[in-house]
């Protein structure tokens, strides 16, 4: 049997008044003073709006709430803009589009400003847009020189510091994969950890040109073995996350069974003069709080 994917979107934008639209979360004035802020209004002001706000349709209220591009409408606002061109989702939930959407990755960047620079936008002209200087800018473009395409799929959506790319460079193309999985396994893309790995590669795993900090074959074999049990880590935790879900299930479940036990008082008045370790090792599982140690833990 087919099942069909709901659409997330209508297929026509609508244009709204500014005025109409209905904010889903109050934006503090200091917002206006921060670098983010200043990127959106230079980018506005310079090429316009790349990227429509989504709204969505309240039947009940007859209105648009604005699900995404609060600051996008701060700054049209004060550019003097009265009327935008939305995008309109189904659904009025806004988690998606500030968590999986909104958060530029650096290699998303780099292929923005890539995809600009080949539509023939002028590296002055795209500095200023992106409130950055040329300098910046040319640093962004070259960013991914040198880094293997199975890296870049890698690390695609992660939010990564583009000196994090640097380290990788020093790197042959084999031992670049190898720390990026490492990255991705461990959830940590730090520049310091990055440089970590790099201090513990083998020389024969740098590019020639590295001038590698001499350290004495000791020093480098703790490295090496000190990788080697944050793998071992790593895939411990990534089990641990695996059966998370069904560990708690079945604790739960036994939780209930051993409630119903004790609610017996024939069974309860038997271990407790029978089995009074079992008795006492029941009732500490019956008061536990199973979700309030799991987000203490």
């Amino acid at each position: 049997m087919r099942v069909g994917i709901n659409q997330g979107f209508q297929s026509e934008l609508v244009d709204l008044s500014i005025d109409e639209l209905r904010m889903t979360k109050p934006i503090s004035i200091q917002f206006k003073y921060g670098r983010k802020y200043s990127q959106i209004l230079s980018s506005v002001r310079e090429v316009g709006l790349i990227e429509h706000p989504v709204v969505a349709f309240v039947q009940k209220s007859k209105e648009y709430i604005l699900l995404d591009g609060h600051l996008r409408i701060m700054a049209l606002k004060e550019l003097g803009a009265d009327r935008v061109t939305c995008l309109v989702s189904t659904d009025d939930e806004g988690y998606t589009y500030n968590k999986y959407i909104s958060r530029l990755s650096a290699i998303q960047e780099h292929k923005m400003i890539m995809k600009a620079l080949n539509a023939g936008v002028s590296e002055e002209k795209l500095a200023k847009a992106l409130s950055v200087d040329v300098r910046s800018l040319r640093n962004k473009k070259v960013m991914l020189d040198g880094i293997c395409p199975e890296v870049v799929d890698l690390l695609k959506d992660k939010i990564i510091s583009g000196k994090v790319f640097r380290i990788l460079k020093k790197m042959k193309p084999p031992r670049q994969v190898r720390v990026a999985m490492l990255m991705n396994d461990q959830n940590r893309f730090s520049f310091l950890y990055a440089k970590s790995l790099l201090e513990g590669t083998p020389v024969d795993q740098l590019e020639e040109s590295v001038a590698k900090k001499r350290i004495s074959p000791s020093a480098l074999e703790k490295r090496i073995r000190l990788e080697e049990e944050n793998i071992s880590l790593g895939e411990d935790v990534r089990s641990l996350k695996e059966s998370y879900g069904t560990d708690m299930l079945n604790l739960t479940l036994l939780q209930a069974y051993l409630k119903r036990l004790l609610k017996n008082e024939k069974v309860a008045n038997y271990l407790e003069k029978y089995h009074p370790v079992i008795h006492d090792k029941f009732s500490e599982v019956v008061q536990l709080d199973f979700l309030k140690i799991s987000s203490t833990g």
